[in-house]
């Protein structure tokens, strides 16, 4: 997925010549679901057509290896060429354009766009939204209306107290002056908004589209972009100013001791900003995507999609590995794996430590002594005890759906993110388009009802 917006790019230069085909080869087992994966062409806005190889037939027959793989064919149907791994868009763009160039001549393109029915989105208040941050001293709640381009902050019942943003991407007419300078709260401040810090009356914001970290002052009414230049950097980089230094899908933040704790998912790292020096830098990971316990600057991480710092350690979620992790925040720190075992070992299994599977989960939220776990692909919200790890099912039949009721029988649609507040547990339910409720005393699982929006 951190491809599409560089393959959009060329999509639209090339729209009637260039023809995409997606073939989704799935790892994962909740992704083999065709229903799923068209979910997935929602969620991500993709216009081309997609092909659910869910028996790697298609993979198989061009011999893939890797995620992403390119394939180049001409307008023979003959492969000409492949590219596996992210890709800069430019030397892509020289490629295609080369190739019509040779292949011109031959007449057999036959230019025009693909008449195609593009998914439709569900009508709701909320579109995929994909965290929810939690300050119970101040009964607050922050939303990422992620694919409205939007946060929403309500109290704890849900009564609307402001919105930030007006619902448009910056993307969208190429306007990325919000990188540089103040902006009002109506106007096109986030694409793809995810995980939020609250610091008093300050928010700081992980927006995944356009590759930057936002300030969002509540008193002021404003926004300003501080970290990140608004593009998405594909190869890893050592750190430096934080709005010269480009970024790769930050997905969550975490504050403590004047740094923000970054989750970068496109760049398989852990990062930190100073926020009094304003620098960044990586914080943990070597780059390299795998699930390897080591000193922080040789450990390998895979798509850390949340965070939090609790106790003097960072916890965090390796999604492509499907575990939990943690590191010590000394220089001389170490990234253990608390919870998970490789790229390709997930399931659903309660136990104790290693024993314990996930599958590709995406959030998490530390409250005293237990860690609760959005599990996304099995629809449940899980809890580790720091102490034991004993990993425990809190709700969440297993089955992807929107039912309320006793967490036995309740149902999530590809949660991604958790927070906690007294005796409840707040869960973005993706999918279902949602803020669920937990009560953890009574064990009732509902929707948060949103007023006064």
């Amino acid at each position: 997925m951190h491809v599409l917006p560089q393959l959009r790019k060329l999509e639209e230069k090339y729209a009637d010549i260039l023809t995409v085909i997606g073939v989704h080869s799935a790892k994962f087992t909740s992704e083999k679901s065709s229903e799923n994966v068209r979910e997935a062409v929602r969620r991500y806005g993709i216009g081309h057509p997609v092909v659910n190889d869910a028996e790697f037939e298609i993979w198989q027959s061009y011999a893939a290896r890797a995620w992403p793989t390119l394939m180049f064919i001409d307008p023979a149907a003959k492969v000409i060429g492949r590219h596996e791994g992210e890709f800069p868009v430019d030397a892509l763009d020289e490629v295609i354009a080369g190739m019509i160039e040779e292949h011109e001549p031959s007449g057999l393109f036959k230019r025009g766009k693909l008449d195609l029915q593009p998914e439709t989105n569900v009508d709701s208040v909320l579109s995929y939204p994909g965290k929810v941050t939690a300050d119970a001293e101040r009964e607050l709640l922050v939303i990422s209306d992620s694919n409205n381009h939007r946060l929403i902050v309500t109290d704890l019942e849900g009564k609307v107290e402001g919105v930030i943003g007006n619902g448009e991407s910056p993307l969208t007419t190429g306007d990325l002056s919000g990188v540089y300078e103040s902006l009002e709260f109506d106007q096109p401040l986030f694409d793809n908004p995810q995980g939020v810090v609250i610091d008093g009356d300050t928010l700081y914001v992980a927006d995944a589209g356009t590759h930057t970290i936002v300030k969002v002052s509540m008193v002021a009414g404003t926004a300003e972009t501080i970290a990140g230049n608004g593009e998405q950097s594909l190869y890893r980089h050592k750190g430096g100013s934080a709005l010269k230094v480009p970024l790769n899908s930050p997905y969550d933040l975490s504050l403590n001791d004047g740094s923000l704790y970054i989750a970068m998912a496109g760049f398989h790292q852990l990062w930190s900003m100073d926020l009094t020096a304003q620098e960044v830098a990586p914080f943990a990971g070597d780059g390299g995507e795998d699930i390897v316990d080591d000193l922080k600057d040789s450990a390998r991480l895979a798509q850390p999609y949340g965070i939090e710092v609790s106790n003097n350690a960072v916890f965090f979620i390796d999604s492509e590995t499907s575990s939990l992790r943690v590191s010590a925040i000394a220089d001389e720190g170490r990234v253990v794996t608390l919870v998970g075992k490789g790229l390709f070992d997930f399931g659903d299994y309660d136990g104790v430590g290693k024993e314990a599977l996930f599958q590709h989960p995406q959030g998490l939220a530390v409250s005293k002594d237990t860690i609760y776990i959005a599990d996304s692909y099995n629809n449940k919200i899980k809890s580790v005890a720091i102490g034991s790890l004993q990993v425990k099912t809190v709700a969440g039949s297993g089955k992807s759906g929107d039912m309320n009721g006793f967490t036995t029988i309740a149902q999530f649609n590809e949660p991604a993110g958790v927070a906690v507040a007294g005796d409840r547990i707040y869960v973005a339910d993706t999918n279902n388009h949602k803020i669920k409720i937990i009560e953890l005393d009574s064990g009732e699982v509902y929707p948060l009802e949103l007023t006064g929006l």
